[in-house]
Order: C-alpha cells, then structure tokens, then sequence
C-alpha cells in the first residue's frame, strides 16, 4: 500500500491549510479517502462550471499550485509523504477531469468513474509520478495526470456521443 495509514489528529481540521488539503474532512473517511475527496470535488465543480473556460482554466491553475504547499505542508505536519487522507490533489484531479466537460449529471458521474479509474490504477507515467517525485509537487502531480488522462477519455467520449 502506497500510503501509510497513520492516525490523523482531528485537531489539524481547526487549520485552515490541513482542513483544505484533507478535503474538507473527507480524507478522514477509513475506507477510500480518495472516493470521498473526489465526491466533495463534485458539488465544488458544480460551483465553478458556470465560470468560462478561461477562468475555469485559471482556477484550476491556482488551485494546483496552493495544493502543492498545501500538500506538503500536511504531509510533513503528519511526517508521511503521501498520506491517503491528502485529498486536496483528488479535488484537483477532479476539476482538470471536467475541463469543457458536457453538462448534465451523466458527465458528472463519468468524470467521477473516470478520474477514479485512473487515480486507482496509476497507468505510466501516473505510478512513475506518484513514487518518484516527492514532496507537494510528487502528491499533485501524479492527480494532475491521471485527471489528463480522464479529461482526454471524456472528451472522445463527449466529441462521439454529442456530434
């Protein structure tokens, strides 16, 4: 298992910073954090998809680079380099999955499957990421891909099913 499973101190979420990048709390959930950082990603998309795409794209820019002192800043407080409970670069990976996304909620849910699908099984160079580079950068980075990798599979899918 990729992330250690040491305890997080409820007391981290009365920080601003550690309350961010552990989702809201949803990082805390025992079983698939991940999952629940992606599913409080999805009300939070809602919220920013009436945005234009510049600004939806500028977004998504700031919210990769805090999540990277974010991220980083959480994981030395916890002394772990990836904690599971680090969700802030699933809520990310999210956003970078619905870039144009179609609306309705069957392209919620897709982007949901999707970013899931490739977070979990971390195809190259995700795995390569996700082990290799360390830090805040290391923790985002191998998300911002894997919700590459989603966003290319929503959009074949949205340019065969909407023409």
């Amino acid at each position: 298992m990729p992330h250690a499973d040491k305890q997080i101190p409820l007391r981290l979420l009365l920080n601003p910073a550690h309350l961010l990048s552990l989702g809201f709390g949803s990082g805390l959930t025992p079983v698939a954090p991940g999952t629940a950082g992606t599913l409080v990603a999805v009300p939070l998309y809602l919220l920013a998809e009436p945005l234009g795409l510049p600004i939806y794209l500028l977004l998504i820019l700031m919210m990769l680079l805090l999540g990277i002192g974010l991220c980083s800043y959480t994981s030395h407080a916890l002394g772990v380099h990836d904690h599971g409970g680090i969700v802030w670069d699933e809520i990310v990976g999210y956003f970078i999955t619905m870039i144009a996304a179609p609306a309705g909620w069957g392209w919620l849910v897709a982007g949901f499957l999707l970013f899931r699908l490739f977070d979990i099984w971390k195809p190259w160079p995700v795995g390569l990421l996700d082990k290799n580079i360390s830090g805040g950068t290391g923790i985002m980075l191998d998300d911002v891909v894997a919700g590459i990798y989603a966003l290319l599979v929503m959009q074949l899918a949205a340019s065969m099913i909407c023409s």
